[in-house]
């Protein structure tokens, strides 16, 4: 059967102003602002020359191409699943045929999307200014257009939403909690260091063999939080999380001193569809919105509601 890929659903751009509305855990300095590694908040011109000071940093780091290349291995595999399915089709009754290895690692037949959370205050954070310098860079090697990228932080400034937007990404209007759907686009989601509930939301919202299939996520380890947390209280708190733990693969992104407090017990993972398939039915039939209201840690601030 063809797998269909819908149309994304319309997203709407925020105006330059700061929104108190969250989708992330809130750190302990306040959005990385206030720490030992915050400087004041500059102008926007600023912001975007020291912006490029720290992707090139990261351009000559040991950390960099490895890191690069987790991620674009874990984005082939995906992209390969996907491209076994249409092989398939086109033997059974298209006729067309697939290319071969020197194509781009993203295809026009699976163009893929970008959406970002939590990166907290760039301007005058220079971890926040890194993680952001490295999605770009990440962008550009996996061939993704900023104009199919989207980011969210309820901490932006407005300073920091007129840089993102001068970089050509979108801006999101709304807190969305995480909860979103990838539309049976292929989607890579970056949430470095953002709250637990946030992951699970996600996976909530895309609860299905097909869309996890079609998702990579770099953010928290989940094998990490398999060590650190209860099995109880992942299985009340964070179920979506705890039933997808045996079906996913999961890289960690290389540890240098350098970067230690930037990318610390972050990986890519992704969603083998065989692991998916052989999941119990009824698994899949167990929808229940996340709620927390007993989760006494949440990490993330929800969306506000009048």
């Amino acid at each position: 059967m063809a797998t269909v890929v819908a149309a994304p659903e319309p997203w709407s751009a925020v105006a330059p102003r700061k929104k108190r509305s969250a989708g992330r855990r809130p750190r302990r300095d306040e959005g990385r602002a206030r720490g030992p590694r915050a400087e004041p908040e500059a102008d926007g011109e600023a912001v975007l020359r020291r912006l490029r000071e720290a992707e090139e940093d990261l351009r000559i780091s040991d950390f960099c191409s490895s890191a690069l290349e987790t991620i674009t291995q874990c984005l082939r595999k995906q992209l390969e699943q996907l491209q076994g399915l249409t092989e398939a089709l086109g033997r059974l009754d298209l006729g067309s045929s697939p290319g071969g290895s020197g194509e781009p690692l993203v295809t026009s037949a699976f163009p893929v999307k970008c959406v970002c959370y939590g990166l907290g205050n760039f301007a005058s954070c220079v971890t926040a200014r890194s993680q952001l310098a490295f999605m770009l860079l990440f962008l550009e090697k996996c061939q993704i257009p900023r104009s199919r990228c989207w980011v969210y932080d309820p901490l932006f400034s407005q300073a920091e939403v007129s840089v993102l937007t001068s970089l050509g990404v979108t801006v999101l209007s709304e807190n969305e909690e995480g909860k979103h759907s990838i539309q049976g686009q292929p989607t890579v989601f970056y949430m470095p260091h953002c709250g637990t509930a946030l992951y699970n939301n996600l996976l909530w919202s895309n609860w299905s063999v097909d869309a996890l299939s079609r998702m990579v996520i770099i953010g928290n380890s989940f094998r990490g939080l398999e060590e650190r947390l209860l099995v109880r209280i992942l299985q009340k708190n964070y179920p979506y999380i705890e039933k997808i733990l045996k079906s996913l693969e999961e890289l960690p992104l290389p540890r240098t001193p350098q970067y230690m407090d930037t990318f610390n017990d972050t990986s890519v993972h992704w969603f083998p569809l065989l692991k998916l398939e052989g999941l119990p039915r009824d698994l899949w039939a167990s929808q229940e919105e996340p709620n927390y209201q007993d989760c006494e840690d949440l990490e993330i601030i929800r969306k506000q509601t009048d």
